[in-house]
This record gives C-alpha cells, structure tokens and sequence, in this order.
C-alpha cells in the first residue's frame, strides 16, 4: 500500500490520530448495524455514513486496501476527503479543540446542533456551550484534565445552544498526541440525545409507578424469581401473604414455600421448566407462611425474557384463595344437598299420594260410622295434605336453588286464572267466614299458568289464613305493559320491621306461629314472579290488614332466561 508523505512530523502524526479515531467510529457504527441496536437511525443511511469513514481511513494511509488509495495525488487531496468527510455527517457535532479548549474546526452537525457557525465560533472557547452553573463549578476544563489523564472523557449532561435553548448531550472527547506523547488538542463528538432522554425517563417513570403499583398491591404477593428460581424482589402483598420480610427471603430459593411433600417430589422445579417451556404456568395448591401454617393459593408464573430473547428469570404472582376454595365446596355441598331433596322429593311424594288417597277415600266413607275414627281419619289425611306441600314446597326450592325453575309460556287472561283459582277456594273462605270481592279487569299476557297459578294459591291462603272473618279483596287491572294483580284482606297486618324480610326464606312474621306455615310460600312466591320478570311487594298496617301486590309483564324480557338460570 502507498502511504502518503508528510514533510512535517505533526501533521503526519495528527493524520494518523485522525484514522486511528475513525477506525473506532466505524468499528462502533459496524457492531451497531450487525446486533441491530441502530434506534431511529436508517439502515441505508448508516452504511454510507460507516463506508465513507472506512474511506477516509484508506485516504489517510490508515488502511491496507491499494484500491482505495489509488490514484490519491497528496496530502492535500487525503485533506480534503476527511474535510468533507467530516462536514457531511449532521447527526454529530464533530470538531477539535486546541490544547487550552478553544474550537479549532466546525462541521456542518455542529453548526445544525449547536447553532453556531464557522465563522462564529472558531477560536472561541469550548465553555460556551456549558450552562452558567457548570462554567462556575470548573466543569469545561476538569473534563479536559480528564481526558488528557485518562485518554478519553464520556459522559451526558445539558449543553448550551447559541439561542440559550438547553439541550441533553452525549459527549465523547478524546486526547490527541503526536509520535512522542505530547498533547496537541482533543477531538469533540457531541450528539443530541434530548429525545432519547425524554424516551428514557417516560420508560424510567413508567417502570417506576409500576414498581410503587406493585409494592402497593396487598392482596397479591407479587415477586421476582432470577433463572435458577431465588427470590429477587418482594412486595408489601408478599409480606402480609407469607410473613417473611424483604431481607428474610431475598436471595432464598422460592421452593421454601411449598410443603415439604411438594419439594421432595421437586414440584417447584417441575413449575419453573413448564413456566419457560410454555411461557406461563397457573395451579391451584398448598402453600406454607413463615409460621408453618398452609394456606390455599392461586400461583402464575411467568417466564421472562430480553430483548434478544434471552431466559432472564420468573415473575410470580400469588393469591390466597382459601376462603374463595371453602366457598366453592360450600356450594358443591348445597347443590349435592339440593339435589337430594328433589330426588327425595320424587321417591316420597309417589307413595305419599297413594297413602294420603286412601286415607281420604276412608274419610268420606259412609262405612266409617264410629265419630273417633272417622276424626282420626280426618286429621291423618289433613296431616297427609300438609306433609305433600311441605314436600312440594321443597322441590322448588331445590329447583330455584339449582337454577332449574323453566318457565312453560302460554298466552291466557290473568283475571280468568284468578277465577279458577278463588273458586276453587269457595269451601275454604266460607269457613273462614272470609267473604271475597272480585274487582276484575281483562288482561293478557304470556306466563307460565302452574306457576302463575302457585302464586296466587298461596297470596289467597295467606289472605284467608290472616284475615279470617273479615272480606277479601281480589282485582286485576293493566296498567301500562303490564298486569298487575292485588289480594287485600283486613285481617292482623304485618309489622314494618317484618314486611321486607317476609319474603326470605324460612321467615315469617312476628306473631304469627299459631297460624302454621313453613315460612316459604312467599319466598318461593317472589322467585316466581321474578323469574318471569315482574315484582311483588306489601303495604301493611299492623291490626287494619295487608295488601300484596303483583305487576307482571305482558310479554317476556329479553333477561329473563338469565332468571330462570
């Protein structure tokens, strides 16, 4: 290879320096495009910018291709190309400085960056690009100390803009020597990071408010694993979770939280390898506290990874579902429960009926002539009766318990269900010496007539059960989209205290236990209604009687299959 000729030592020298500076810049830019952390930069761009330091470097004798030097008439050509080499990046503020720190060449990128130009700036001192306080601190020339020490000085800070704008900087600079050693100035890269900085701390606040989140966040012990499994952080959750402190159990493998048939089985490293072979890992399981007690958990591991797709560790997120594991084999009970009743209910009912029609077959006899029997025959078949809607009453409540309660629709006229069902009671309310009153408008509507009909059997009984030698009030009446039904009686009333809690289950009034009853009909009642998507509701005064009242819609809701569910 030719090496240009310099009749003057320094500048051959300073030649050299100037290759030996670029080759670490393209060295640099070269590692950057082949691991791809290139940021906003273009690809295209950057490969141009990196070729045309490379030939420059050839230019300069700093290389070893003879094709890139060949046909180089000189010095003053090599010049020439670092020159303008150096005027056209515009990214970097690239300019040297002499031994005491005034500029001794510009470049285009500091003229864009800064806002000087050449003829500006040249000779004046480095410390102008400095905020006030760092100039008065001794910051410009403590940093040339440094670099004439240690080779080179790097840092990020706030520089100076001739408009007196600030600006975040990324500053490199380095010392230049001759073939002896002594300093002869320095080179000085400035870019403007600004934007990058400002990236930074929207991602530095962002990871900060999710860290104060997440030692916040007590009902979760959250925590970080590193690759082998230790613990590495630990949050307020974890502590109020597991009743170990943040120096009790960072560094701990997290295997200490597991029973120790769980650990002799290697269940802990068994979650780690599926969590990074699939990504993720969630279980239901025992867990130990630092007291030895064992509680039920949610667990979520979850692998991570860099950028480069790099295994760097484990989060893992914990929950203590003792209580909600209780709750579910609380409802598993009732629903076994449930299911059992209705089945009960089935066997029971079949020979229950039989019994109970020939008990009353035997009642109405005329062969019965002894007065004893025949009364005992009555009371077994009233008590057969009672027994038979006790058994009813528990099969719906099975039903609505378990989400069973299907509505069979028809369209039919409430006023005329209610006349059917008052007739029926024509017997019942002259014993009671209970007169009853229709006020009946027409209505129509699509409900479920068994249903429907339960409902008002037991409004009506309950009206001549309270309200005994006193009148019954029935009436039906449209009003608006829906039919509302009200059963009045003048009987004994229901406290204030009482009315709400009346149509629970198993609660009656106060009061009222002579009367009998199981304290279901009106729940049973109210579910009813509400799964065909109407209300029920009282207005009593204690000693002047009650008044129930239904409204019911014409047509069917979109919601109510969600009720009968």
């Amino acid at each position: 290879m030719h090496e240009p000729e310099y009749r003057d030592q320094e500048l051959a020298d300073s030649a050299q320096l100037a290759a030996d500076m670029l080759r670490t810049l393209a060295l640099r830019w070269r590692f950057r495009i082949q691991a791809g952390r290139l940021g906003q930069h273009p690809l295209e761009e950057t490969l141009r910018f990196v070729n045309a330091i490379e030939a420059a470097i050839l230019a300069l004798g700093g290389g070893s291709s003879t094709a890139a030097t060949q046909g180089v008439p000189g010095l003053g050509a090599s010049e020439e190309r670092f020159r303008q080499l150096v005027d056209s990046v515009t990214d970097y503020a690239i300019f040297m400085l002499t031994t005491s720190g005034m500029v001794a060449s510009w470049n285009t990128g500091a003229q864009r960056i800064k806002g000087y130009r050449a003829e500006e700036i040249l000779g004046k001192h480095f410390s102008i690009f400095y905020p006030k306080e760092d100039i008065d601190s001794g910051k410009p020339p403590r940093e040339l100390e440094i670099a004439a020490r240690e080779g080179r000085y790097v840092e990020e800070g706030w520089r100076v803009r001739k408009n007196g704008n600030r600006f975040w900087a990324h500053v490199t600079i380095a010392a230049l020597r001759d073939a002896e050693g002594r300093l002869i100035g320095y080179s000085k890269v400035t870019r403007d990071v600004t934007e990058l900085r400002i990236a930074n701390e929207a991602v530095r606040q962002s990871e900060e408010r999710m860290r104060l989140m997440v030692e916040a966040v007590r009902d979760y012990a959250i925590f970080l694993l590193d690759p082998d499994g230790r613990v590495a952080t630990w949050n307020v959750g974890a502590e109020r979770l597991k009743g170990y402190k943040a120096g009790e159990i960072i560094g701990r493998h997290f295997s200490v939280f597991y029973p120790e048939e769980e650990r002799r089985r290697e269940h802990p490293a068994e979650e780690l390898r599926r969590a990074k072979a699939e990504g993720r890992y969630e279980e239901e399981g025992w867990r130990v506290r630092k007291d030895g007690t064992q509680f039920w958990a949610n667990v979520v591991i979850t692998a991570l990874v860099d950028q480069e797709g790099r295994h760097i560790g484990f989060t893992k997120v914990t929950r203590d579902f003792t209580e909600t594991r209780n709750l579910r084999e609380a409802q598993l009970a009732v629903q076994l429960r449930d299911e059992f009743l209705a089945t009960a209910r089935h066997e029971l009912r079949t020979p229950l009926s039989a019994l109970l029609m020939q008990v009353q077959g035997l009642a109405r006899s005329a062969r019965v002539e002894d007065p004893k029997l025949k009364q005992r025959l009555e009371k077994a078949a009233t008590a057969g009766e009672r027994l038979e809607k006790l058994i009813t009453q528990i099969l719906d409540v099975s039903r609505i318990n378990v989400g069973r309660l299907v509505l069979d629709r028809e369209r039919m006229r409430l006023d005329d269900v209610v006349r059917d069902v008052i007739d029926r009671f024509a017997d019942l309310a002259a014993e009671a010496q209970c007169p009853v009153v229709l006020r009946l408008e027409p209505v129509e509507g699509l409900w479920d007539r068994v249903r429907l009909e339960q409902v008002i059997t037991n409004l009506v009984t309950n009206a001549l059960k309270y309200g005994k030698g006193n009148m019954v009030e029935v009436e039906t009446l449209p009003e608006g989209e829906s039919a509302v039904l009200r059963i009045v009686d003048h009987g004994i009333g229901i406290a204030s205290d009482d009315q709400k809690r009346i149509f629970e289950r198993f609660e009656r009034a106060k009061g009222t236990r002579e009367y009998g009853g199981f304290g279901l009909g009106l729940w049973i009642s109210r579910s009813i209604v509400e799964a065909m998507g109407g209300s029920i509701s009282v207005r009593s005064v204690p000693g002047e009687g009650s008044t129930f009242a239904v409204k019911l819609p014409v047509q069917p809701k979109e919601a109510d299959g969600a009720r009968r569910a």
